[in-house]
């Protein structure tokens, strides 16, 4: 009998802690509904991307945003009980960053004028035929595209770095409109130092911004360069973002040492980097299957696709999370070794 108690007793802890750590597990709120994510406007961000029926891939790498922003937000507040933040700054940058992914997502209610503003970066009407809404860019495309000097391989390759620029230009025109409107919140501002101090986040902000567009024009650059000659033989790295790291990595104070540490970390962002974009690959596929036999009616395939989809959407959201951490981590390492830079 007292065996049996045991094994009872055994089997709760243990179906406890299963429950515990599941990833079944979900949030719930305090009228104990279900809900994604532990702060309330994070929710409303993401219940109205669902509304906005934004495409499946954009919908994951909102998520991954957002629960990146979730964890900073749970971050500061366990600093702030703590007393620190006294100036508020970590808290205005928690604000701007999550202005800033409302904005990614056309989530802002603004209407997008950023892509016809004479004041960014595209200063251009966006023709039929443009490829990367950008003249300079699209021109080298097509030159790429007839050189004759990139495989079919290689060219996607290729392909995934411009459209990693025009992201960044994007990005760019973003915190470009962010730092425009705080400007002209702190032209209200009254008491002197208060002003002191909103001027000192103004300077960083400016500082940021003149980083950022000292990478683009490095990155058109290299782009140029690659165009021109073609893929080395010896390149260290295929995938944008990694290649964009290691370019900082070198122009940072890094010693050979760290450097040869950092390229065999970057080696292993960069398998987690693709296998991210296999996920999300096979996340679209899967969306179009659906929509297919959606429109076909056969509630057992539908309820099969379905299940399908899902799994993946949770597999894609999980791995996209883990890629933009390491992302973020690596961000601050090359950050902290002399190259002052902040990521979006």
């Amino acid at each position: 009998m007292k065996l049996q108690i045991l094994i009872l007793v055994s089997l709760f802890v243990v179906g406890a802690m299963a429950g515990k750590y599941s990833k079944e597990q979900k949030i719930s709120d305090n009228n104990n509904n279900q809900v994604e994510f532990r702060i309330a406007k994070l929710n409303q961000a993401w219940e109205k991307a669902i509304r906005m029926q934004l495409a499946p891939v954009r919908l994951s790498e909102l998520h991954s945003d957002l629960k990146i922003q979730e964890k900073d937000e749970l971050q500061w507040k366990k600093l702030k009980a703590e007393g620190m933040d006294e100036d508020g700054e970590r808290e205005a940058k928690l604000r701007r960053n999550f202005n800033i992914i409302l904005a990614k997502y056309g989530m802002d209610g603004k209407k997008d004028t950023r892509t016809l503003d004479s004041n960014r970066l595209k200063d251009h009407d966006v023709k039929e035929g443009d490829t990367f809404d950008d003249p300079r860019l699209d021109k080298l495309w097509n030159k790429a595209k007839t050189s004759g000097k990139f495989s079919d391989e290689e060219l996607q390759t290729l392909q995934r770095e411009f459209q990693h620029h025009k992201d960044r230009i994007n990005e760019y025109n973003i915190v470009m409109d962010t730092v425009s409107r705080t400007e002209e919140i702190h032209k209200n501002v009254i008491s002197p130092l208060e002003g002191d101090m909103k001027e000192h986040v103004l300077h960083q902000k400016h500082a940021d911004l003149k980083q950022r567009m000292k990478d683009l024009n490095q990155g058109f650059e290299r782009l140029r360069k690659i165009t021109h000659e073609g893929y080395s033989a010896d390149s260290e790295f295929k995938e944008p973002r990694v290649i964009e790291l290691w370019e900082m990595a070198k122009r940072s104070n890094l010693s050979e040492d760290e450097l040869d540490s950092l390229k065999e970390e970057l080696r292993h962002f960069e398998t987690k980097v693709e296998k991210h974009q296999h996920y999300q690959e096979q996340l679209e596929l899967s969306h179009q299957k659906l929509k297919h036999v959606e429109a076909l009616g056969d509630k057992d395939h539908i309820m099969r696709n379905k299940e399908k989809y899902n799994t993946l959407a949770e597999k894609a959201r999980e791995m996209g999370y883990k890629m933009k951490k390491h992302l973020q981590d690596l961000m601050n390492k090359i950050s902290r070794n002399g190259l002052q830079h902040n990521e979006l």
